[in-house]
C-alpha cells in the first residue's frame, strides 16, 4: 500500500457540530494529491441557523446556501468521494463528529471510518507552540492562504500528513502509525434508529425541542473566574482523543465556565490543573484569543509563561477556546480553527 487517504474539513453554521455548511475533500494516492472536491450545503433542518461568530470566521451566510441540498441529501456524494479511504482531519474529533451528528439529526445511518488526526501527529512530530492548522501547515511547507476555506484547509491537512509521513520514512498510514507506536483510531458505523445518539446530538435535539437555537452561552463576567475542582482523568477515555493524557490549564474568560471545562477535559482523559507548571502540556486561552495572537503579542500572563516554557524545551502548546470547544463537542461558535 502507498500513502493513500482522503483529507476532510468542515465548516459549520453554528456551535453545534452537526450543522455543516461547507466541506472540502482532498484525495491522496501514493503521497500525491490526485483529486479534490468541495461543496456548500444547507445544514440539517432545525439546525440551520447561522451564528455571527461562525459567519465571521468562514464568511458563509444563510443566503449563500439557500436552495442547496441539505447535508443529509448531499452525503451520498461526499461518501462516494471518500469511498473506503482512511480519513485525515486536523482535529479529527470535530470533523468525524460533524459526520456523525449531521447524519444523526438527519435520521440517517453512517459508515465506519478509520481516521488520522493531524493535530495529534503534529504534536508528536513537530515542536510548535500552537498546533493550529496555520502553524502546522507552515511547518509542513504548505502555508495557508485562505484559512477557513474548506477546500484549502483540507488541502493543508493533506500536506501536513504527507510531510509527517516523509519525515518518518513511512510509505503508508499503517507504516507511519507503526513507527510512532500508535493504533489507528476508528469511528464505528451507526444508525440513529437503533443506536444511542452522541452527546452533542442529544444536547442539540433537546435544545431544539425547547425552542433554543443552541446551548446557552455563558455571558462575560468581570472579576476572577471561578476555577472549580480539578477532577481526575477518565481512565476509560479514548487514547485517540487529542486531549487524552494532556495536563490542561485554563486562562482568560471562557464562554464555558472553567469548572465545566475541567469536567469535559477530564472525561476525555485530560488532567486539569489551575496553574501553569512544568507538568502543563496544554493551555486553553479565552478572551477571544486566536492562534495568530501568538505572533501579535496579545497574550495573557499565563500564555506568555507558556511561550517561555516552550522556548526552554518544555512540550507545551496553546489552544484557543474555539479549538478546545471543537475537541470537547462544545458550543459558542466552535467553527474549525
Amino acid at each position: 500500500m502507498g500513502l493513500d487517504f482522503t483529507a476532510i474539513d468542515f465548516e459549520t453554521a453554528n456551535g453545534f457540530r452537526g450543522s455543516p455548511c461547507a466541506v472540502g475533500l482532498t484525495k491522496v494516492r501514493g503521497g500525491r494529491v490526485v483529486e479534490e472536491a468541495s461543496w456548500l450545503m444547507r445544514p440539517p433542518a432545525n439546525h440551520d441557523h447561522f451564528e455571527y461568530h461562525n459567519v465571521r470566521i468562514h464568511g458563509i451566510r444563510s443566503e449563500d446556501v439557500a436552495g442547496l441540498p441539505r447535508f443529509g441529501e448531499l452525503f451520498p456524494e461526499i461518501g462516494a468521494f471518500i469511498g473506503g479511504d482512511i480519513l485525515a482531519a486536523h482535529n479529527a474529533a470535530f470533523d468525524l463528529g460533524v459526520i456523525r451528528s449531521g447524519l444523526e439529526v438527519s435520521g440517517l445511518a453512517g459508515p465506519a471510518y478509520e481516521y488520522v488526526c493531524t493535530v495529534m501527529l503534529s504534536r508528536r512530530c513537530y515542536s510548535l507552540v500552537s498546533n493550529s492548522l496555520p502553524f502546522a501547515a507552515e511547518e509542513a511547507g504548505v502555508p495557508l492562504v485562505n484559512h477557513h476555506d474548506a477546500a484549502e484547509d483540507a488541502r493543508a491537512c493533506a500536506g501536513i500528513l504527507i510531510d509527517i509521513a516523509a519525515r518518518n520514512n513511512a510509505n503508508s498510514i499503517a507504516e507511519l502509525y507503526l513507527s510512532l507506536g500508535l493504533e489507528l483510531p476508528r469511528q464505528e458505523s451507526f444508525d440513529p434508529a437503533y443506536d444511542d445518539l452522541s452527546k452533542p446530538s442529544l444536547a442539540a435535539l433537546s435544545g431544539a425541542a425547547a425552542g433554543r437555537s443552541g446551548a446557552p452561552v455563558r455571558p462575560f463576567l468581570s472579576g476572577w473566574p471561578e476555577e472549580g475542582a480539578n477532577p481526575l482523568p477518565n481512565a476509560d477515555a479514548a487514547p485517540s482523543h487529542p486531549l487524552y493524557g494532556q495536563t490542561v490549564v485554563f486562562t482568560g474568560e471562557l464562554a464555558m465556565g472553567r469548572p465545566e471545562a475541567k469536567v469535559r477535559s477530564a472525561e476525555l482523559g485530560a488532567r486539569p490543573e489551575s496553574r501553569v507548571t512544568a507538568r502543563t502540556t496544554v493551555l486553553v486561552v479565552g478572551d477571544g484569543f486566536v492562534a495568530s495572537d501568538l505572533r501579535s503579542g496579545r497574550l495573557t500572563g499565563k500564555a506568555r509563561r507558556v511561550l517561555e516554557l516552550h522556548d526552554r524545551g518544555q512540550p507545551i502548546e496553546v489552544l484557543s477556546e474555539g479549538e478546545f470547544l471543537q475537541m470537547v463537542g462544545g458550543y459558542a461558535g466552535a467553527a474549525a480553527l
